[in-house]
């Protein structure tokens, strides 16, 4: 009996959601370990529609919710959040959700730095959801967060918020922006503190004795390969790492928790936001895409760019986010489709190269190349077994295992729960 790491191998907005979900039915816990609430989960159950940012998917199903310590954590946003999903009749309590008490905040300067640097990006701006989450980060590692343990000593909040503010009030009036003060801070403080307090606990340690009683954990990642810090489309990224190895350190376990890696994919890509997009389709077929596939993303309602499947990427995103088996959403969407593409590698100044490069020059520069094969009239829609799928989708199933080098062990074929196909249960690995 396997722990399971779900992670997203594109730019996130692949279906974690649903597949999440799915798999709560068969966890103990599940956690998030990295990310803030600029990422999303939409959750259809029977006629209730989830949307969640920070809170982990398994609540929806009567799980125990863990965020870890490598989460940034807005508790405004918190607790707007859990007030909606209580109003549709979810229990979040001390026992249902445990939060890092080492999680660093996202405070109200963070949010005010992201978005006045977007703003003096102009042209070049990374897209940013402007809620704090990068500079949240910023000041984890530079050793000036306040963290959720630090509200249980208010005498030390006094010289840590003029640490921050020295730092943050600096740059915020060099961008011609606001500043805040020190009573501003503690007034937030003082607001949020007698209700996220109680959540805290020592996540790493309830980890531990849940693993040593054999409970199956399932690890919830945030956004997706393409949007790591390190190994993402760079500058064009999140603030933290999102690749499965950051499950152990994010929540405060050991590497061999981990356990199996489910990589999502949509059976197309889609991203929102700036940076590079190499099968980017700005044709009819693309707003076709866009249109089944109610493209738009769940923070942000910003509607995503959509293109073909690149199995180039999806290979990479295997290979360093150390997939076990890939669980492919979406393929509905390809209905009834004449052609369908795939890019199997890149050309860049007019050499063939089989990796995406690490320059955001050269990136902007990839053009795909493409396999083309024909669609299919049938639909796949509400299909949940091999048998239900047309001859020429399984086939384009088969061609991407091929391509990417991993196994698509799990295949949605609509946004409801159980039009799932399972080719081999992760927790039974």
């Amino acid at each position: 009996m396997s722990n399971v790491t779900v992670i997203g191998t594109q730019w996130g907005d692949e279906g974690k959601g649903k597949i999440v979900d799915w798999l709560a039915s068969r966890a103990d816990i599940v956690v998030r370990f990295q990310g803030g609430h600029n990422a999303g989960h939409t959750l259809v159950v029977g006629e209730q529609v989830y949307k969640l940012s920070l809170l982990p998917s398994g609540l929806v199903r009567g799980k125990i919710g863990v965020i870890g310590n490598g989460v940034v954590v807005d508790p405004k946003a918190l607790m707007t959040e859990i007030d909606r999903v209580t109003a549709q009749g979810l229990v979040v309590t001390p026992e249902t959700l445990w939060i890092a008490e080492n999680a660093p905040l996202i405070l109200p300067v963070h949010g005010a730095l992201d978005r006045a640097r977007e703003a003096a990006r102009g042209e070049h701006k990374i897209g940013t959801t402007g809620r704090g989450i990068g500079p949240a980060y910023e000041d984890k590692v530079a050793r000036r967060a306040i963290r959720i343990c630090d509200l249980a000593e208010p005498e030390t909040l006094d010289w840590k918020l003029d640490e921050l503010l020295l730092h943050h009030n600096t740059l915020l009036a060099g961008l011609g922006a606001e500043t805040f003060t020190k009573e501003q801070l503690k007034d937030f403080l003082t607001e949020i503190t007698p209700r996220l307090l109680p959540f805290s606990c020592q996540v790493w340690d309830r980890l531990d004795e849940a693993r040593r009683a054999g409970r199956r954990i399932l690890f919830e990642g945030a956004q997706a390969v393409m949007l790591d810090v390190d190994h993402g489309t760079y500058p064009f990224v999140t603030s933290s790492n999102t690749v499965a190895a950051v499950a152990a350190s994010g929540s405060g376990v050991s590497p061999s928790s981990v356990g199996f890696v489910l990589g999502i994919a949509k059976a197309y890509t889609t991203r929102v936001g700036e940076g590079p997009f190499p099968t980017e389709l700005h044709d009819q077929t693309g707003r076709t895409l866009g249109e089944r596939g109610h493209e738009f993303g769940t923070v942000t309602g910003r509607p995503r760019r959509c293109g073909w499947f690149d199995a180039v990427l999806i290979r990479r995103a295997v290979r360093v986010g150390g997939v076990s088996g890939i669980a492919l959403t979406k393929l509905d969407v390809l209905d009834g489709l004449d052609e369908i593409s795939i890019c199997v590698g890149y050309e860049l100044d007019g050499q063939k190269i089989e990796t995406f490069p690490s320059a955001p020059g050269a990136q902007s520069r990839v053009k795909p190349v493409y396999e083309t094969m024909p669609g299919w009239k049938e639909t796949t829609a509400g299909a949940r077994s091999w048998a239900e799928l047309p001859a020429q989708a399984i086939k384009y199933v088969r061609r991407i295992e091929e391509l990417i080098e991993a196994p698509v062990t799990l295949l949605s074929t609509s946004p409801e729960r159980d039009d799932t196909i399972l080719m081999r249960d992760p927790f039974e690995d």
